[in-house]
């Protein structure tokens, strides 16, 4: 692509044809301020805060949408653009419910930081008429505080052109505008998935999750309860950010330390029940292959992409694997078969959950996660949750010293940490499947095909002189384009992993959040992979039916993967539920 050179600053910057002056100051090293902007999905030019001079133009140009021409001079940083920003910032203040003090995004909201950047009074300079509006806590996972909305609308991209769902839109019009569900609905009455990608986008805090921590530090000072936790493989990829790491650092360690320094009574690891996911999938996928069963077999470790799927592909719920998600199967477990070991029961037993992901509040409410007769698991939180709970506490994550998740529910091999990573599940699946199939230890652990940030992958195996043909997405809007095609009987599949959240879970909807100019920037997906991958490579056991913890688990209880006890335990239904946005 030919390029253009354009002065910004007086610096000459060169660009490729087509650029906006936000990408070619970007390439310069210029930081152009945004709030709207969120690249190839709200490029809107909307709330003005990128507004620049160009040399021979009337009126000041929003740089996110306004494309170069060679030859041109921009000029973002003059008098006249910092005070256009500054109107614009007190313009927002002047309808914004300004209690910053407790709000859950403070010292993380870009507005906040805007404000602090340009020198914006706590006061606002404009006060007039407010529309008042009463926080919608309908949903599962999260609640709506329009008080706080800026109507940036990154949250609605999210929604309707990643998720490809759309239940949320701009109501009204004028200075009467507002986000939220048609018809006046709530958002817990539409067939939102609670997959919280609305959340993650969200540059300040109008959008956030139900917040439980209380309930777990009331829990944990309460000596008639027995309180244990379990952390998700995507978690230790994450929750680092939260305490100022770089993107892509691993805190295992850390975060089983700090986890024991909050009191519970034991730290496990989701990476136990993953591995004992992929026993009972894996069984259930060549029980359908060698039996004649629905194929394709398709994954249940998301709660969001399986409420997805109710919604919007009810008659291919059939498909779904039966198997509970690994959060599910760790509960049912601790609540039967740990208890029982230990003595404890299981009515005093209060399973907590910290996961990158806010559909799993709604999961843990659903029908048929009841296993041992009591909720598999009472009280999912987010890793945002877990690191406010860590800073309340007074810990100081930084200085800790690296400990170890307790056992035998600690114990995980590599298969189970990539879980966290789209195409991680299938991975997993093939590294057990194969060798069952084949009764050969596989030469070469890493199917590299399934792996990537990319929305769709495709991947095609020889087993047992029988091709296996597999598919993986991530994303919903490329889960909708994938089993469309499986509809329409264009692509024809043996098994698909499909995960509700465009990257994994290590881009989950609870995970940290990043301001837009590093969502715009940076690979975060991908840096948060690589420490799964990197954990995996270096584990001494990298497939789950290898985890010694899981073969005693066979072999003193559950007795063998599908068995009766197995399906009571670890095994669900679903429901087809209809559409309504």
């Amino acid at each position: 692509m030919e390029n253009i050179t354009i002065k910004i600053n007086g610096t000459e910057v060169s660009a490729p044809s087509g650029s906006t002056i936000l990408e070619a100051a970007r390439l310069a090293n210029i930081e152009i301020p945004t709030l709207c902007f969120l690249k190839d999905i709200n490029e809107i030019g909307a709330c003005r805060m990128c507004v620049v001079e160009v040399k021979g133009a009337r009126t000041l140009v929003t740089a996110c949408v306004y494309p170069i021409n060679e030859g041109m001079e921009v000029f973002t940083n003059t008098p006249k653009v910092i005070e256009s920003r500054r109107k614009t910032l007190q313009l927002l203040l002047s309808i914004h419910d300004r209690k910053c003090l407790s709000c859950v995004r403070s010292g993380n909201c870009e507005l906040q930081k805007l404000c602090k950047e340009y020198k914006i009074d706590d006061e606002a300079k404009y006060d007039g008429e407010r529309i008042p509006y009463d926080l919608d806590v309908s949903a599962a996972h999260m609640v709506r505080d329009n008080n706080k909305c800026i109507l940036c609308r990154r949250c609605v991209a999210a929604c309707e052109k990643v998720q490809n769902i759309g239940v949320i839109g701009a109501n009204e019009r004028g200075f009467s505008t507002f986000i939220g569900s048609p018809f006046g609905m709530g958002l817990g009455e539409t067939s939102c998935v609670s997959c919280g990608q609305c959340i993650a986008v969200c540059p300040t805090g109008a959008l956030y999750e139900k917040d439980y921590t209380s309930e777990i530090f009331e829990a944990i000072a309460d000596p008639e309860k027995y309180v244990i936790v379990q952390t998700a493989p995507a978690v230790r990829a994450g929750l680092g950010e939260a305490f100022g790491y770089p993107i892509g650092t691993d805190v295992e360690g850390k975060l089983a330390a700090a986890l024991k320094k909050l009191g519970f009574d034991k730290v496990f690891d989701t990476n136990f029940s993953a591995d004992l996911t992929i026993m009972e999938e894996a069984n259930e996928f060549l029980d359908r292959v060698q039996n004649g069963g629905v194929l394709p077999l398709i994954t249940s470790c998301s709660p969001g992409w399986v409420k997805y799927c109710e919604h919007y592909f009810p008659d291919m719920t059939e498909n779904l694997s039966s198997c509970k998600s690994p959060q599910q199967m760790f509960g049912a477990i601790a609540k039967s078969y740990y208890a029982e070991k230990m003595g404890i029961p299981k009515e005093k037993m209060v399973v907590v959950s910290v996961m990158p992901c806010t559909a799993k509040k709604f999961e843990i409410g659903r029908d048929h996660e009841d296993g041992a007769g009591v909720p598999d698991v009472d009280i999912a939180i987010t890793t945002r949750e877990l690191a406010r709970m860590i800073e309340r506490a007074g810990i100081r994550f930084t200085e800790l010293a690296d400990e170890e998740f307790d056992m035998p529910l600690g114990l995980g091999t590599g298969a189970a940490v990539i879980f966290g990573a789209t195409g991680g599940v299938m991975e997993a699946a093939l590294r057990t499947a194969v060798e069952k199939l084949t009764g050969e230890e596989l030469e070469k652990l890493d199917f590299a095909d399934v792996r990537g940030i990319e929305g769709i992958k495709e991947a095609s195996y020889n087993v047992a002189g029988m091709e296996v043909k597999v598919a993986v997405a991530s994303g919903l809007g490329n889960a909708k384009e994938l089993l469309t095609k499986v509809k329409n009987g264009e692509a024809d599949y043996h098994f698909i992993e499909i995960m509700g959240c465009p990257g994994g879970c290590v881009n989950g909807g609870g995970q940290p959040q990043q301001p837009g100019y590093i969502r715009n920037t940076v690979d975060i997906r991908g840096k948060r992979a690589e420490v799964l991958y990197n954990i995996d490579k270096n584990n001494p056991i990298r497939k789950s039916h290898e985890n010694p913890a899981i073969i005693e688990l066979y072999e003193t209880y559950l007795g063998e993967p599908g068995s009766h006890k197995a399906h009571e335990l670890l095994h669900t239904t679903y429901v087809k539920r209809t559409i309504n946005k």
